[in-house]
């Protein structure tokens, strides 16, 4: 019997072919050459790749025997996941690969900016003896402020305080308890940005916190202070950064990412009081070998049928077919569910209702679990660190399963517990022979709502004329509604409104929405895959 074909399409350590094992055909292609790694793909049950080789829907097409793609890192740009999806491709990265590193690189950036260091090395080299002209200032007793309290922004916070500094941080999932366990003061934004020498931001890149540090946010800063970006470029608004160095509005930046790389042309580069890195954060040798053997030991996984905690498109493993399907479902309810979120979530019931009782869904908690903190957390969410997010966040997690289900074969609700005392729910299904995702309630209104890239929730007092106040509002602001549904429990009461609309909605036009019709709660809803 002939074994399976890993095909290695870039340079990887030996740590990661000897993780791989004895079990496999294992062959090597250069990932660049287009024409070859196609022709090697026609029979590679899974392919290793960096980020230099592009696995997209051709690539994809080209590998009918393909079970699982594996990228050694933590970025999936290069790889087609949506395309792989389809094929039934199982998509694995090393989402934990480089914290480490990544935190090393923003302590770095931090002293560097302390004291000057880049700088006054090139003045050095340049045969001058500045003494007087690099003088910097110590980190002792400065106030650091991390945007982003996840594993990196943890990880920073215990590097730091052995400087002696005082961390705050901005992290609106983050409860006060996981805070004050690693020792944190909890602040909002604007207070964080106004009190802070440095400030440093890990979130993830999403329609939302694209740009969250922009003109505004920079002013609020002291004209002493700098600010770091190590986590994902454009999250810092560039032109802004820019304008404000000019200005003097604020000290000092540290760029590793952009929001262009390379960034030729940019004006960011020329600048004296700005450090830039070309995209350092995962390039250690330890990050590298690290991200080979994770992806090595998801392949192994992923070709032995097993579940893999990495997959971050399907989970793998021995589920069975009825339950399957229910997981891409889960998991954009997860995002729902935290977009719905006012304050930090403190519990969650995963409740599964009907068939499903019947089988084996634990699946469906880690599902539920990577859907909440994909668009709330700098790192790569899987299977396998989801449930350690929760965790580390002091997040109560139960699985609750019944048979009973009156209106649908099966219904999966998620519902919450927050800091603030509030609580929310969401509840899906699938339906019909095509198994369209729905959603079907939320908090407590029941709705039917085939889930859509875009979505915008409203909880406003129900009378006659509001439909039209909030057409006008976002027609004038060109947002097309394509799908509408409105619940209350008693005419004049509260109402629910759920949109779909074709687009983005940012949060001037959200805001105008609301005060159109007296909303008291208006959430915009944005799906990423």
């Amino acid at each position: 019997m002939s074994q399976p074909v890993v095909l290695i399409a870039e340079q990887l350590s030996p740590a990661t072919i000897d993780a791989l094992g004895p079990d496999f055909d294992v062959r090597s292609v250069d990932g660049t050459d287009r024409p070859a790694l196609l022709s090697a793909l026609a029979e590679a049950d899974a392919i290793l790749v960096r980020s230099a080789t592009q696995v997209d829907a051709e690539a994809i097409a080209a590998a009918p025997s393909l079970k699982v793609i594996a990228r050694a890192g933590v970025g999936l740009d290069n790889v087609d996941i949506k395309a792989a999806t389809t094929a039934g491709v199982m998509v694995v990265n090393a989402p934990t690969s480089n914290i480490i590193s990544a935190a090393e690189l923003t302590v770095g950036h931090i002293l560097s900016l302390a004291r000057h260091i880049p700088a006054a090395d090139r003045s050095l080299a340049d045969g001058q003896w500045k003494r007087s002209a690099y003088t910097g200032v110590e980190l002792y007793e400065k106030t650091v402020g991390i945007i982003g309290l996840g594993r990196i922004g943890a990880l920073i916070t215990a590097r730091l305080q052995a400087f002696g500094v005082n961390v705050v941080a901005y992290d609106p999932y983050v409860t006060s308890a996981r805070a004050q366990q690693l020792g944190v003061t909890l602040l909002g934004l604007d207070e964080l940005l106004s009190t802070s020498d440095f400030v440093t931001i890990h979130m993830p890149r999403t329609p939302e916190t694209l740009g969250m540090i922009g003109e505004a946010q920079l002013k609020l800063m002291k004209p002493t202070a700098f600010v770091v970006n190590v986590a994902r470029g454009g999250l810092v608004d560039e032109e802004a950064l820019f304008q404000a160095l000019t200005d003097k509005t604020i000290a000092g930046a540290g760029l590793d990412v952009f929001v262009s790389e390379p960034p030729t042309g940019s004006p960011l580069l020329g600048l004296p009081t700005i450090i830039t890195t070309p995209h350092l954060g995962a390039s250690t040798n330890e990050a590298q070998e690290k991200a080979g053997v994770s992806v090595a030991r998801s392949v192994r996984l992923a070709l032995g049928g097993e579940l893999v905690p990495d997959a971050v498109n399907v989970a793998g493993g021995a589920i069975d077919p009825y339950v399957r399907p229910g997981i891409p479902l889960v998991e954009k309810l997860g995002q729902v569910f935290a977009a719905l979120a006012t304050a930090s979530l403190t519990s969650v019931d995963v409740e599964v209702h009907g068939e499903l009782n019947d089988y084996d869904v634990s699946v469906l908690k880690l599902a539920a679990l990577k859907g909440i903190f994909t668009n709330i957390v700098s790192e790569s969410v899987s299977y396998v660190n989801a449930p350690l997010l929760a965790e580390q966040r002091g997040v109560e997690v139960r699985l609750i399963t019944d048979s009973d289900s009156d209106e649908y074969r099966n219904v999966i609700r998620l519902r919450g517990a927050l800091s603030d005392g509030s609580q929310i729910s969401v509840a899906g299904t699938l339906t019909g022979t095509k198994q369209v995702e729905k959603i079907i309630e939320v908090n407590g209104y029941d709705v039917e709502v085939p889930i859509e890239q875009h979505h915008i929730v409203m909880l406003y007092t129900d009378r006659p004329g509001i439909v039209a106040q909030f057409g006008q509002a976002l027609g004038q602001a060109e947002i097309n509604i394509a799908g509408m549904q409105i619940a209350r429990r008693s005419a004049g009461g509260q109402a629910l409104g759920v949109l779909t609309v074709d687009s983005f909605v940012d949060d001037e036009i959200l805001d105008g929405v609301g005060q159109a019709i007296g909303a008291s709660v208006v959430k915009r809803i944005t799906i990423t895959d």
